[in-house]
């Protein structure tokens, strides 16, 4: 703990001097990299936000001189006006480490051909998942986004090893494979998803249409990118990079910390970028520290699969509950595919919770409506549609339509 200390001391000072955000608000509170004495006087900082991010202009969110900066990437904008994050070299290559030993700890080796379909430009995907493969040594097919006919021809003419996606896209193409009777054509081994939340259910359709190991990777653009914390052969929780990131798990309602293994909202710390560090910046994110070490035997610690955001719980009826528990109720009904929408309205004064499902059977919708009871206290109109009837991605995948508001 006293390397983390003089680390986080070290990005405290660096901050206050260089970072007019910081500057200004240690300035204004009293905060000096001095009177971090423990881990207690940290947790007393204020939290970043994405908010605070967002105001100003352009790039003056800065904290290394122009010089120094090489790239920009800007995180998506979907919930609000885009933040821009500029790296410096340092960054890159830290970056660039991360993401390496991602790949590895999901068993990439040189001898792979890993094809790439997240976004190139100003989406951190792409051009992150690039930049780990070839400093793995293994072989980049970089696609990019969309293009399923181009896809498919190069899994299966390419034989690429590893795929890496979406979880929405992976199994749009694992759907295609499936469809098309190409399982046998292909030579895919593993798959690396992320971007987005995606349940056990999901996992396991991807897995048995495509006969690969499935490995789940998480990241941000605000801190740095995808690779910031990687699913291992176990399964048993994402490990994180602690000499590079701080991770805190706090009360969403109270900012107050809480313990390993009680979930909550993910909180980061940056250690050595330089850029753009950010200190206890709220990721939204919920998920918990697991305690203990994982049987890898990596001494990287772990945080748990990531199971919603705290500005996406929902509330119908009085009930508070996050998408995550529709798909733990899914998971329970064999019958049921992992593809689901709902759709949330407000009539005559009540709200409305309707839920479609892709899947089989007549009683499936009973069961499932009868379990969402039970388990979260909410009554669902389920109805059960043809598979493959819902709509696919090849981005992220919109589940929830919350007409309530609008």
């Amino acid at each position: 703990m006293s390397e983390v200390l003089e680390k986080i001391r070290k990005v405290i000072e660096f901050s206050g001097q260089n970072f007019p955000f910081y500057r200004e608000r240690f300035k204004k509170e009293g905060i000096y990299s001095h009177d971090i004495k423990g881990i207690e006087d940290f947790q007393k900082l204020p939290f970043t936000t994405k908010s605070d991010l967002r105001n100003g202009e352009p790039l003056s969110m800065m904290a290394a001189p122009e010089e120094k900066v090489v790239r920009i990437h800007s995180s998506s904008g979907t919930t609000g006006k885009a933040v821009i994050i500029p790296y410096t070299q340092k960054d890159l290559f830290d970056w660039q480490e991360m993401m390496k030993r991602s790949l590895l700890l999901a068993g990439v080796n040189p001898f792979d051909r890993v094809q790439i379909t997240p976004g190139y430009g100003l989406w951190t995907a792409g051009i992150g998942f690039q930049a780990g493969v070839e400093a793995l040594g293994a072989m980049a097919v970089p696609l990019g986004p969309g293009n399923t006919e181009k896809q498919l021809e190069f899994m299966v003419e390419l034989k690429t090893t590893v795929l890496i996606g979406t979880s929405s896209y992976g199994l749009l193409l694992a759907e295609e494979v499936a469809r098309r009777g190409l399982k046998e054509k292909i030579n895919l081994k593993k798959g690396i998803f992320g971007s987005e939340r995606w349940g056990e259910k999901l996992r396991g359709k991807i897995e048995e249409y495509l006969g690969i190991e499935t490995y789940d990777i998480y990241g941000l653009t605000e801190i740095y990118g995808p690779g910031i914390a990687m699913d291992c052969q176990y399964h048993q929780g994402m490990h994180y990079w602690d000499d590079y990131l701080y991770f805190e798990i706090i009360n969403p309602e109270t900012g107050e910390v809480l313990p390993e293994g009680e979930t909550g909202e993910l909180v980061i710390t940056t250690l050595t970028k330089e850029g753009m560090p950010l200190i206890r910046y709220r990721t939204r994110d919920i998920t918990r520290l697991i305690p203990g070490r994982c049987s890898c035997g990596s001494p990287y610690p772990r945080i748990d699969r990531i199971i919603g955001r705290s500005d996406d719980m929902l509330k119908v009826k009085g009930v508070n509950f996050y998408p995550a528990q529709i798909e733990k109720v899914l998971m329970q009904v064999p019958e049921a595919l992992p593809e689901y929408r709902l759709t949330l309205t407000h009539e005559g004064g009540r709200d409305r919770a309707f839920l479609e499902v892709e899947g089989y059977g007549e009683k499936t919708g009973e069961e499932i409506k009868r379990l969402l009871k039970s388990k979260i206290g909410v009554s669902f109109e389920v109805k059960i549609v043809l598979p493959g009837s819902l709509p696919r991605s090849e981005k992220k995948s919109k589940r929830i339509f919350d007409m309530r508001f609008a």
